[in-house]
């Protein structure tokens, strides 16, 4: 049997940036300031620089900026926000933790992201703002969302845990909309060796108060103004991504050859359906998903190849038992049904060799 493949390579990416790592982490061992160190704030201004000026304020994952997204904009019981019932659960589990009500509206069968002309259709009088998913690493019809918030009222958060890096009509994202949110889990593009991720706003009062939030709401030492969390970013995890930083635009050009290279071999292959890429916007691919009518045999070609899978997502959140009861449905969720049984992600990271993807796509059934 062939050696086993890699799905997501952070062995190979650790051996090319070990110096910088190696000293990023080691310059935080020295000083010792492990919680807000030096590393957390300039790690935050290259950020905010990278994505097009929006201020960043870094939290300890991407749930916890959704979380502490939604706190700032008060939202709470009797409150709705429209979002994608196609994603993670912790985009709905944020929604469900304030108290709010979740609303999903059905997504696009091709980009798999939130059905942009079905939204408006759902706003309500509780409505308060609407959580697109950026899924895979592509951003969803954000220009129109904004449209539909402005006319309403609305705040729109981006949920952008697979997107950094990604563009929007020349914007990056996690600046394409009032906020953006997204995390630094070790298998996103970019990651770091635990838990972290960031908000993104360029509203000044609303980002002190996520400031305010991120520290248990203290507007000062042991000074509460409001209710808060325990969201910082750990300094060592900053240093991480300081250290990643190096050579991430690399990575992100090798995560968009690689996909079309996917694309471009795979076409015509009549037993799978390609993603797509909107021609206004880029994806960082942070996973290759494909669809197929027959995706148990494609597991098991793949697995008998020593080749690894994964679904994202198997189940809907309106089908899971802890979100089913307290969402709202906004007409029929019949696209995300059906994906959930056809979608199948391929290996798929900066560092995945031409030799090694031919391997992959050659084990795939006609």
């Amino acid at each position: 049997m062939a050696s086993a493949v890699d799905f997501i390579d952070l062995k190979s990416q650790y051996a090319a940036l070990k110096p910088s790592v190696d000293a990023r982490i080691q310059a935080v061992l020295d000083h010792g300031q492990y919680i807000m160190g030096p590393e957390v704030e300039e790690m935050e201004a290259k950020l905010s620089a990278y994505v097009g000026g929006a201020e960043c304020i870094s939290v300890s994952s991407g749930t916890e900026a959704l979380l502490i997204a939604l706190m700032a904009l008060g939202i709470g019981p009797s409150d709705e926000v429209i979002t994608s019932p196609f994603t993670f659960a912790a985009t709905a589990e944020v929604i469900a933790l304030v108290g709010a009500t979740p609303v999903f509206v059905d997504i696009e069968p091709d980009t798999c992201n939130i059905n942009v002309s079905l939204v408006e259709a759902a706003i309500t009088s509780r409505t308060r703002a609407i959580m697109p998913v950026s899924l895979y690493g592509q951003t969803a019809d954000m220009q129109e969302l904004n449209d539909i918030a402005d006319r309403h009222g609305l705040a729109v958060i981006e949920d952008a845990a697979q997107s950094f890096g990604a563009t929007y009509h020349d914007a990056k994202s996690c600046n394409v909309s009032r906020i953006g949110c997204t995390s630094f889990f070790p298998s996103k593009p970019l990651g770091c060796y635990g838990d972290g991720g960031a908000i993104f706003a360029s509203d000044p009062e609303l980002t002190t108060v996520m400031r305010q939030i991120r520290v248990h709401g203290q507007g000062k030492r042991y000074h509460h103004v409001r209710v808060g969390v325990g969201g910082r970013m750990d300094t060592i995890q900053a240093a991480v991504i300081l250290a990643k930083l190096e050579q991430f635009e690399w990575e992100v050009e090798r995560r968009i050859a690689i996909g079309q290279r996917y694309i471009d071999r795979l076409a015509g292959m009549n037993s799978i359906q390609l993603p797509v890429v909107r021609p206004d916007r880029s994806c960082v691919w942070a996973q290759f998903t494909i669809q197929t009518a027959d995706r148990d045999a494609l597991i098991a070609a793949l697995k008998a190849q020593g080749i690894p899978t994964a679904i994202h997502y198997p189940v809907p959140l309106h089908m899971q038992p802890a979100y089913g009861p307290i969402s709202r449905i906004s007409g029929t969720l019949n696209n995300a049904e059906a994906v959930s049984q056809r979608v199948l992600s391929l290996p798929m990271h900066p560092y995945l060799t031409e030799e090694t993807q031919d391997r992959i796509i050659a084990a795939l059934p006609v």
